[in-house]
């Protein structure tokens, strides 16, 4: 669908999601010939700079993070489009340059991205009201984190929700724009194969894993307040998790999807003290050994609490009370200076009930498929075979899809297509705000017990796999891991 032609505004334009993610995605799809010739880009940020010297940052902060091709006519038409409005984000007695900056119609598309703090939301569409900006043709995405908890979270749905209608509000996860999780969406809704399979007859276990090698870097003011499970789970891994999990939606339409998503967080079983404590396990790391260089601990990074208690690592045992998935334990984990940097899904199926072979079948992997978001999009599948040779005998072999030698097709950055679907209209990747208030009910008491026990992490060492605690959860199942579980070659 060709896109009309819009104002974006990027409230936080200087900042470092815009230089890293927002510009370099824009930047792709105007070479890619997906914007219309009269488009623009506003930057809105406090610095008293001037057109050029904007520019001039752009240049050395924003370009050097381009992945597509650069040439000198694409990089001027590219910047041309580019508007810089010094203001105060709170302060609505600032703002005239913005409204200058803005074209005079309410009929063109508008888009306010908020690449700022949670805690401006609300005052930034206040101040867009007051200003006359907030028109019926215009949109507003909140970036993440939205709300610390349940309270904060509807207080910014409520005070959004004062200035924008729901169908206005767009709550960006970038792991919504990747093209696996959509080619997860066309797996299983667009295929016979798996849907017969897709229940607790059949399914083992899910697991679904974020990891990452990096540690915290230079955002320890923003994580130590809030930890892998307000940062990763809450909101990554739940939407993750309702794809895998909700029921065949009527249709791809926005809150078709939307429902079914809800549905699985309303039907996720609540946690009680007893199951809180046997079903979560949280970490933080140690120094250790990373591609084989030594890593500080969490404590020892620059600006790090010394006795800090913020978890670096969350492992949940989750559980869905529907026909579909009663019994099925959904396995969610994320951490930072892990053995690898990779997101997955796994599903696992049941084993046999019996061979018909001289061997047994423990010693045959449970066949499993396998949803590789990063560093490689890909799907495959793992299944039994038998090995060359005049022995029956069987081994795991694997089925194996890589998108990339699949489809030759220039592949699309999560916010190309998350920024293109805001600029159309199109909400179904998006959270709508009972979604973003049901994870945060789910999430809460577990926030809730660790306040409340005064219990720290484990520790584990960088480079490894978390806690062994996190081995210990998934094996009282009788269950691995799958990096645990792979054969040996």
């Amino acid at each position: 669908m060709a896109l009309t032609d819009f104002d974006l505004v990027l409230f936080g334009g200087s900042g470092d999601l815009a230089m890293r993610k927002l510009l370099p995605a824009m930047y792709a799809r105007d070479i890619a010939n997906d914007l219309p010739p009269t488009a623009r880009i506003i930057c809105v940020g406090r610095h008293e700079w001037s057109q050029e010297e904007f520019l001039a940052t752009v240049e050395s902060t924003s370009k050097p993070h381009i992945k597509a091709a650069i040439n000198d006519k694409g990089w001027s038409r590219f910047t041309q489009r580019i508007v810089y409005a010094s203001l105060n984000a709170t302060d609505a007695s600032t703002y005239a340059p913005l409204v200058e900056a803005l074209r005079a119609d309410d009929k063109l598309t508008r888009v306010y991205y908020l690449a700022t703090p949670p805690h401006l939301f609300a005052q930034i569409c206040d101040n867009l009201k007051e200003a006359g900006l907030a028109t019926p043709n215009s949109r507003v995405v909140l970036e993440k984190p939205l709300g610390r908890d349940l309270e904060s979270a509807k207080q910014i749905n409520a005070e959004v929700g004062k200035v924008f209608a729901e169908s206005q509000i767009y709550r960006i996860d970038h792991y919504l724009g990747k093209e696996t999780v959509q080619n997860l969406l066309a797996l299983r809704f667009g295929n016979i194969l798996f849907e017969p399979l897709w229940r607790r007859e059949w399914i083992s276990d899910v697991q679904i894993t974020i990891a990452e090698k990096i540690g915290v870097g230079n955002r320890m003011g923003y994580y130590d307040t809030s930890g892998a499970l307000r940062d990763m789970l809450q909101n990554h891994l739940l939407q993750l998790l309702c794809i895998v999990a909700m029921e065949p939606p009527t249709s791809i339409a926005p809150d078709a999807v939307r429902d079914a998503k809800l549905q699985v967080l309303r039907s996720l079983k609540r946690f009680t003290p007893t199951t809180l404590a046997q079903n979560i396990v949280r970490g933080q790391y140690r120094s250790g050994h990373v591609d084989g260089k030594a890593v500080p601990s969490y404590r020892d990074e620059p600006d790090a609490p010394q006795q800090s208690s913020t978890e670096t690592f969350v492992a949940i045992k989750a559980e869905i009370d529907t026909w579909r998935w009663a019994g099925v334990p959904f396995y969610l984990r994320t951490g930072k200076r892990m053995a690898d940097s990779l997101a997955e899904i796994v599903v696992r199926f049941k084993q046999i009930p019996h061979s018909i072979f001289n061997q047994p079948t423990s010693s045959f992997q449970p066949n499993s498929l396998v949803i590789r978001l990063q560093p490689d999009e890909g799907l495959s599948m793992n299944l039994m075979a038998k090995t060359p040779g005049d022995s029956m005998r069987l081994k795991q072999a694997e089925l194996e899809l890589d998108f990339r030698e699949q489809f030759k097709t220039p592949r699309m950055d999560a916010y190309e297509r998350l920024l293109l679907d805001v600029l159309r209209g199109q909400l179904t990747l998006f959270m709508r705000g009972d979604e973003l208030e049901a994870a945060w009910e789910w999430v809460e008491p577990i926030l809730d017990h660790w306040e409340e026990d005064d219990s720290v992490p484990i520790p584990y060492s960088a480079g490894t796999w978390g806690p062994a605690a996190a081995s210990a959860l998934i094996g009282r199942d009788g269950l691995q891991w799958r990096e645990e579980a792979l054969p040996e070659d």
